[in-house]
Order: C-alpha cells, then structure tokens, then sequence
C-alpha cells in the first residue's frame, strides 16, 4: 500500500516515511508542492493514502488536497501544528478525511491512518454498523438494535452521509453541500440543526447525551472514533 507525504520539515519527514516503512506502508516523500503535483500528475492511481502538511514553502496542504479530491476519492489526513488547528476547518470542507496536531504520537498517526483506511473499505460494504445502528444500503432500511426504525428520506441521506465518513469530523457547511437538494428542498442552517435532533431522538439512546452524533464543539459533528 503506498502513501504521499509532504511534508517541508526533513527532519520530521525522514522520521515519519521511516515509521511508515516499518508499518509496511510503501513510501513517496516529498517536501514541497510542485514535486508533490508531479507525483500526483504521474502516479495518483498508485496511491492509497495521502499525508499533507498544511504549511509548504510553495504553496499548501490545501492545494493538493483540492487536486486529490478533484480526480479521485483517495483519503487526505492533514499534518498541522496548533495554531493552524482552527484553519483545518477549511480543509474538512475540500473533503478532507482527518486531521493530526503536531507534535503527534507516530501511534496515534498509524491509528488515524488505518481507521480512515477501514472506513473507505467499508463503504463498499451494503451493511454498515455504527454503535447499535444498522444502515442497510440495498435495502435503504435502517435498523436499532435490531428494530427497523423509519427515517424520512432526508434524514436517511443525512445518516448516511455520517456513516460513510465515520471518524471524521463533518462541518455544518459540508453537511449542508451534501444535503440540500434531497427531494428538491432548500435546507438551510438551522432546517439542519431540526433534522440533527430528530435524526438524534431516534437513533440515539438518550437524545440530550448523544453518543453516536457528537457534536465537536466548534468544528461541527462526528460519528465513530
């Protein structure tokens, strides 16, 4: 499996493909975004991963994730230190799957990227679990704890809109992208936080302690670890 990674510090780089290739994750480094649009321009159907640093001498994270997710549904997880933290909103709308804060555990990393790594498999599965939920996609049927409960066709797209970036955090704006022309209908921000709550009042246990709908304070919702 062969991962990009751009990332402009060659200390920290050498140290991240030496712990890729010790995980068995074969390896394209680069350290800029020119030779990183070469590669992607050359070799984007080989790639199963993609690890962006936001901050590059030519250019940014931001820029190729846009390339990625422009050609191909091939998973981005951003590499940014702290202050950058709150820019990553910005990336989650271009579609990237995740983010990490620099400093960062290598484990952590590995984790992160396997669990994106499982969501893309999963989604080509037509049963998908989250927590005690059941998304039958063939079926278009959704099940708790074993019990078919009835969604209405905007409030099935947007669960399944969850479901299919599971560990990701979702921002208000990405969800509406997504969302607004189910049926026909205009859905705006606050038609969105109505069709959360009661999404939330029939998928959740308790619905004032949501545990599989978090909302992620600031950057908007997550579904999954």
């Amino acid at each position: 499996m062969k991962l990009l990674l751009v990332e402009d510090d060659k200390t920290i780089a050498s140290g991240l493909e030496y712990s890729l290739q010790q995980d068995h994750y074969s390896t394209i480094l680069c350290y800029d975004v020119a030779s990183a649009k070469k590669v992607l321009a050359e070799e984007l159907d080989q790639i199963s991963l993609c690890l962006f640093d936001l901050s590059l001498p030519d250019g940014s994270g931001y820029e190729l994730c846009k390339i990625v997710k422009a050609q191909s549904d091939i998973p981005v997880i951003f590499l940014t230190a702290i202050d950058d933290e709150v820019n990553v909103v910005m990336g989650l709308d271009m579609g990237a799957d995740d983010y990490i804060t620099k400093p960062f555990r290598i484990r952590e990393l590995l984790s992160r990227i396997k669990s994106v790594l499982r969501r893309y498999d999963k989604q080509t599965s037509a049963v998908i679990e989250i927590d005690t939920v059941q998304i039958n996609t063939l079926q278009g049927k959704v099940y708790k704890n074993g019990g078919e409960i009835t969604l209405t066709a905007l409030e099935y797209r947007l669960l399944l809109i969850f479901a299919n970036h599971s560990g990701q955090v979702l921002s208000r704006n990405q969800l509406l992208e997504q969302i607004w022309d189910v049926a026909g209908d205009f859905v705006n921000d606050n038609t969105l936080t109505v069709y959360i709550k009661r999404l939330r009042e029939k998928v959740e246990d308790n619905p004032q302690k949501p545990t599989i709908i978090k909302t992620v304070r600031g950057l908007g919702y997550k579904v999954g670890d």
